[in-house]
């Protein structure tokens, strides 16, 4: 035995003195590679030593580095789409560095550096170099498409799409799926979300313009946060080494939208110097002022005849301000490290004036008389002497201004010296959303009553669906028009609204590079700290009397709405001034105001602690990925338990003599682990053609307000329903296999095709139910969410991209950019009876796809985009007829560009050409019901541009 080990041991003695006297004769090879002006960094860029079988990335800087580089005369290649490649003979000494700078491209060519060309070039070479499937837009295509934020920016890429609210993008959507089921990070670090009850971003908050490139990632690595299924989103921002020279940019610009009729600017400057060889700062300043009118019909509570007893019709103007700013500071203190400071800061406010006119129909006399709903209240009839039918009719406004923000700062670093690579940094995040002395709503009413001598007809006209029509008749209706008929019934003031939601971020990896004969092993392993806190803090003040008249003649204003007829209005913050002056008169109502401000509050803390182990393989055409990761989550969880025990409520057999809320508080801790291996395959079958093989374990978890304690419950006599959180939800979790081919048959021009299948476990429904029994009582109405059992997604996308340099000019400037992806989502809730039924995932469309057509030729510069959504399954309820579904969607947008010289540039934009709306239904058991219908019309933008 002892034999044994001193052989063994001095066999590792052995080996490591010819490992050291290896590398003491080897040397490290390391450059750039820049576009042939040397104006910037061609990141992406594949650097290969073709007699080693070894390749690296160019990274953002445009550099790359071979550790241990055995003395001899090699070939250094480089390839990067849309250009030629690079191939020279390099002589490696036994020791030392060998430091060789890579030009790409024409000295004189713009290809690589400005224009849609450069987009499409560079987008290809970093998805044709990533790991596994990815698309990439980077800076130059951001600043060709008419997009306003960075989630309309996005939904260009293969298999993306967006969300929008009001007529603006504002949740990504990933191969059709849930935004809820991605990611995004801004530098590498998690983005916390600034709604309350939301995990996901909405990424309308980041302008644009601070945004350097966005990696958009559809298979994960053992060193990436586990916790996406759709993709996880990278946002960079600029740093100081993405360029060779310094850079000055402006912008200014006007927008104009078609239903406002308004003129708003927008600017952004950005710049990037280096004050020495390692040190520069980069950074920009974005200010966007937009105004915009959405004119929206919303019906509800359809009865069993077909009729809707519930019509609203919503006049929404709204001004909306977005401001950011971002810097960057990186330093070279060495040849082997790299340090960085990067902070980015957000702030999107947004006033929202919304007039009503709703209808209440709930207790009128509804007849369907040939596809006309005809409600009425008759005190002539004298069939029913006792006939107590009433419209009701209300007219309101919501007086809301919101302030969210976004920042994050963060400090890291890389030092690499020989086989060793060392990645460190530390972050801090924090998104708010605040409300504070918002009217939401404030309500005039008026009550149709047979009882009272009332005699109005209104017929509603629903042979379009989408935009009912409606008529007034009867003695009454010179009261329907009668702005002093409408007294105060009630307004809600969000005293404070005060949403925050903050992550620290702490990170460490390690990477060893072995050389091989052919090729390279690496070992890399790391961890990760993220520690979360999200509270949600609401006061709100519910007053439902005033001493003293108060109609909307006080507060009169003028409609500024199209689809139908809805004066008399309230004018836009026309009520500050009355309120202001009488608050004294309004009596508030402490039970509602006491279950408002309780039921919504709530903290949660969320810790994720991890560590991976990896290794990478390559050598040649093949690279091999693969290891685990462990995450370690641990939640502490705190809300209420609110209870409304109305008058006449029998409690532990007494009889309550008046309304009674009951607060009760929750907490509850649990942690849980998920061990997430993976694997991804890449082979080279040429450099024209790449084949990509990936599997992986992933996780989501639950959305914030679904996770938090708290219980809202109202038992009103015989009456009662509760509202139920859900603090014991399991994580989605999911296996996810990825396989690809990606055939790049012309310089900037590609061919993708991919297949993707997701076995989902315990994803999470939020449901209205009957008669259900919860804390020893049974209520008759309930709204829970719980994890319903497996469900699976099966897919596949297709891209498209192609710049037609070989056809005779002028048509060699045309370009082409077309994606689609099928998706198939299905699940499985429970009926009443136990059975179970059949439904798409919520948020899930089967088709999408995106089609840019561009000319690019001289100073012109000209692109036509559009998108496609199917529909999707919004919101689950009762039943198959009455859920909610939101109708596919098709937006056509357009840009111009003109170069008057060699750095400026004029421009034109076109945005929503085809005036595509929002219209969201039940499919009813014999035609579809209406729930909801939007119309934004157009956006115009036109400006000046100018790089120095």
């Amino acid at each position: 035995m002892a034999v044994t080990s001193c052989r063994r041991a001095r066999f590792i003695i052995a080996a490591l003195l010819a490992a050291s006297s290896t590398a003491a004769l080897a040397a490290d090879v390391t450059g750039v590679v820049l576009d042939g002006s040397s104006t910037r960094a061609l990141e992406g860029a594949e650097v290969s030593i073709v007699e080693l079988g070894r390749k690296v990335e160019a990274k953002r800087d445009g550099s790359y580095r071979f550790a241990d580089v055995p003395p001899g005369t090699y070939t250094l290649r480089a390839h990067y789409s849309g250009v030629e490649d690079f191939s020279e003979s390099v002589t490696v000494a036994d020791t030392g560095l060998l430091n060789k700078a890579i030009l790409l491209g024409d000295a004189d060519s713009l290809i690589l550096v400005m224009g849609q060309q450069a987009n499409l070039s560079s987008s290809l070479s970093r998805q044709r170099a990533a790991d596994g499937v990815e698309s990439v837009l980077t800076r130059d295509s951001i600043g060709q498409f008419p997009d306003q934020n960075v989630a309309e920016a996005i939904r260009r890429a293969p298999g993306v799409n967006v969300l929008n609210d009001q007529g603006e993008g504002r949740f990504i959507a990933v191969r059709g799926l849930d935004p809820n089921l991605n990611a995004a990070s801004i530098n590498g670090v998690r983005v916390p979300a600034p709604e309350a009850d939301t995990r996901s971003v909405a990424l309308d908050v980041v302008a644009s313009e601070l945004v350097e490139a966005i990696e958009i990632k559809k298979s994960l690595t053992p060193d990436m946060d586990g916790d996406t299924i759709g993709a996880s989103v990278e946002i960079k921002t600029t740093s100081a080494f993405d360029r060779r020279k310094d850079l000055l940019a402006v912008s200014v610009e006007g927008s104009y939208n078609d239903y406002a009729e308004s003129l708003t600017p927008k600017g952004s400057v950005d710049f990037s110097t280096r004050i020495t060889d390692n040190f520069g700062i980069a950074g920009g300043v974005s200010y966007y002022k937009r105004r915009f009118e959405t004119d929206n019909i919303e019906a509800d509570d359809w009865n069993d005849e077909g009729l809707a007893e519930s019509l609203e019709y919503r006049d929404y103007d709204v001004r909306r301000l977005r401001t950011g700013g971002s810097l960057s500071l990186d330093w070279r203190p060495s040849s082997t490290t790299k340090l960085y400071a990067k902070g980015i800061y957000n702030r999107f406010s947004d006033q929202e004036d919304r007039r009503r006119l709703v209808f209440d129909l709930g207790d009128a006399n509804l007849v369907d008389a040939d596809g006309t709903t005809r409600a009425t209240v008759n005190s002539g009839d004298l069939t029913d002497p006792d006939d107590e039918s009433r419209i009701r009719v209300e007219r309101d406004l919501k007086d809301r201004f919101e302030v969210q923000k976004i920042q994050s700062y963060q400090l890291g670093g890389v030092t690499e010296t020989g086989p060793w690579t060392f990645t460190y940094s530390g972050a801090w995040s924090k998104a708010t959303e605040v409300e504070n002395g918002s009217i939401d709503p404030i309500v005039f009413r008026r009550d149709f009553e047979a009882a009272e001598g009332d005699d109005l007809t209104v017929d509603f006209d629903y042979s379009d669906y989408k935009i009912p029509e409606y008529s007034v008749s009867g003695p009454s209706s010179d009261d329907f028009y009668d702005p002093s008929q409408y007294e105060f019934d009630k307004f809600e003031r969000t005293t404070l609204s005060d949403s925050s939601d903050r992550e620290w971020n702490f990170r460490g990896d390690v990477a060893y590079a072995i050389p091989l004969s052919q090729g390279t092993f690496t070992v890399q392993a790391g961890g990760k700290a993220r520690l979360r806190q999200k509270n949600y803090d609401l006061t709100l003040d519910v007053f439902d009397g005033f001493d003293g008249d108060f109609t909307v003649a006080d507060v009169l204003g003028k409609q500024t709405y199209r689809l139908a007829m809805i004066d008399p209005v309230v004018k836009k913050r026309g009520e500050r001034d009355f309120i202001n002056a009488n608050i004294d008169g309004f009596e508030i109502n402490e039970i509602d105001s006491l279950i408002e401000s309780n039921i919504a509050d709530y903290r949660v803390g969320e810790d994720v602690y991890s560590g991976y182990l990896m290794g990478r393989y390559e050598a040649g055409p093949l690279r091999v990925i693969g290891g685990v990761r462990v995450e370690r989550t641990e939640n502490d969880l705190e809300g209420n338990f609110v209870t409304l025990l109305t008058e006449g409520t029998e409690v532990d057999g007494v009889e309550l003599d008046e309304d009674t809320v009951v607060i009760s508080p929750n907490r509850i801790k649990r942690h849980y682990t998920d061990w997430l291996p993976s694997a991804l395959v890449r082979y080279e079958a040429s450099d024209e053609l790449v084949f990509r093989l990936g599997a992986f374990k992933s996780l989501v978890r639950p959305n914030i307000g679904q996770l938090a304690p708290r219980v809202q419950a109202e038992r009103d006599g015989d009456d009662s329903e509760v509202d139920i959180g859900n603090p014991l939800l399991k994580p989605y979790r999911a296996w996810n296999v990825d396989v690809g081919a990606e055939w790049y048959f012309a310089p900037s021009s590609a061919l993708q095709g991919g297949f993707f299948y997701k076995k989902l476990k315990d994803y999470i429904v939020e449901q209205a139910v009957e008669d259900y029994d919860y804390n020893g009582f049974t209520y008759d109405e309930a709204l829970i969410r719980y994890n319903s059992g497996d469900a699976d997604i099966t897919g596949f996308e297709i891209a498209y991209s192609q710049a037609f340099r070989s056809l005779p000019a002028p048509f060699d400037g045309l370009l082409t950019n077309i994606n689609y992806t099928y998706t198939d989502a299905d699940g499985a809730v429970p009926n009443e009876d136990g059975s179970f039924r059949n439904i798409p995932l919520l948020n899930s469309s089967k088709h999408t796809f995106n089609v840019v057509l561009g000319y690019e030729k001289g100073p012109i510069s000209i692109r036509l985009a559009g998108t496609y959504r199917d529909k999707y399954l919004d919101e689950l309820r009762g039943s198959a007829e009455e859920d909610r579904y939101v109708r596919d969607h098709f937006q056509l947008d357009a840009s111009a560009k003109y170069r008057v010289m060699d750095n400026v540039t004029i421009f034109g934009e076109l945005v929503n050409i085809n005036n595509a709306k929002y219209v969201a239904y039940q499919r009813g058991p014999n035609t579809r019901r209406l729930l909801q219908y939007e119309e934004y019309s157009f956006t115009a933008k036109f400006g000046i541009r100018a790089n120095f």
